[in-house]
């Protein structure tokens, strides 16, 4: 497996992912899962990033670090910081040596729809410097999504999304509606949520709506119309809090979107901070473990109509077969650090807290529960 190791870089004191096919990250705020995920691109892509900054007019070798995570980030690399991918020293002077200057890893980063808040996103030179570089290359890819489009249907979309997905995505997100592209009269795009008579702007879509659209828009890049299942030159798809605004529903069938790139052939790294999206990992690491049929992976996520589960039969197959794993980041109470730790089993009996307790996303509401039990004990 491959493996990312970082440390001492900003408050990373050390942080060791082996990465599987399916990737997940958990800690609290402030704990470095995105700093993770960004290293993990550069380590791939430092020749895409330090091109994009080129043509940007934004290199500078001695503030890259700043160009990279934002501005303020520069002094988080010091004298003791390292990484390396795969063994492989990854420094940021050789980053421009780091891959073949086309993407291997897209990136969706979190906060997505402040990028659209105008209606539509803004290519990588209007983006502020203070912007992490994940972030402006992916409102860059959707700036030249529809660069050239007239009015279009953004969704529903046939011939890219199957039929069971563009199903519960309307019903867990746009309830009937329609997302289309329009030019105003300065030939300006917008995003516009049609439902019956009323046109809604995008400022007002429900939160869920904003988020989860420049989600979807962002995975159509990775779900070609052509008979090929993946974008070739793309291996690796990174996606940031996932769940942010969303409804459990919702979260559900963006996990079943994971499983298709899967079997599409991506490997996908997920930060989340959903009690969901790890229970459809262990999930499936137990259906793996008990040998189960692929139809159980259909029953997990609802999918009861014959026809609907014979068009995920390959998905499901697929799942089955891929490897899972879960780190948890979080603060050493000595040293006020970051240490990684693997939790992959995520064995509700592990002695382990956090192993047991799922990084910490279960052990908020055991403790609830346990309140409970309490006050009816001394109340009887």
């Amino acid at each position: 497996m491959d493996r990312l190791v970082v440390e001492n870089f900003a408050q990373l004191d050390s942080a060791s992912i082996e990465l599987g096919d399916l990737t997940v990250l958990v800690g609290a705020q402030g704990t470095g899962k995105s700093l993770m995920l960004q290293w993990l691109k550069a380590a791939l892509d430092g020749k895409q990033i330090v091109n994009a900054l080129r043509e940007a007019g934004q290199v500078n070798r001695e503030a890259l670090v700043d160009f990279i995570f934002g501005v303020g980030m520069g002094p988080a690399w010091g004298k003791l910081s390292a990484v390396s991918f795969n063994g492989k020293p990854v420094r940021p002077p050789t980053l421009a040596k780091r891959g073949n200057g086309i993407e291997r890893v897209f990136f969706v980063p979190a906060h997505r729809a402040m990028l659209i808040s105008d209606g539509w996103a803004a290519p990588f030179q209007k983006l502020s410097p203070e912007t992490p570089v994940v972030a402006r290359l992916f409102s860059q890819n959707l700036f030249d999504l529809f660069t050239g489009r007239q009015t279009d249907t953004l969704f529903p979309l046939e011939r890219v999304l199957k039929n069971v997905y563009r199903d519960l995505i309307n019903a867990a997100v746009f309830h009937g509606g329609t997302v289309d592209v329009e030019e105003d009269r300065q030939h300006t795009k917008k995003l516009r949520l049609t439902h019956g008579s009323s046109q809604l702007p995008f400022m007002t879509w429900t939160a869920g709506q904003r988020e989860f659209t420049p989600l979807l828009l962002g995975l159509y890049h990775l779900l070609p119309q052509r008979k090929t299942r993946k974008q070739p030159d793309i291996d690796w798809v990174i996606v940031e809090e996932p769940e942010m605004g969303l409804h459990p529903q919702a979260v559900t069938v963006f996990m079943l979107l994971v499983l298709d790139l899967l079997w599409r052939g991506y490997k996908v790294v997920l930060s989340t901070h959903s009690p969901i999206v790890l229970t459809a990992v262990w999930m499936l690491r137990r259906l793996r473990e008990l040998d189960a049929p692929w139809t159980s992976v259909c029953d997990g996520f609802g999918i009861n109509e014959p026809s609907k589960r014979q068009e995920l039969r390959q998905v499901a197959t697929a799942a089955l077969a891929k490897t899972t794993r879960v780190h948890v980041l979080a603060f050493d109470p000595l040293t006020k650090k970051v240490r990684s730790k693997d939790i992959s089993s995520l064995d509700p009996g592990s002695e382990d807290d956090d192993v047991s307790g799922w990084g910490g996303l279960t052990g908020f509401t055991s403790r609830f529960g346990e309140a409970v039990r309490a006050a009816v004990n001394e109340a009887t």
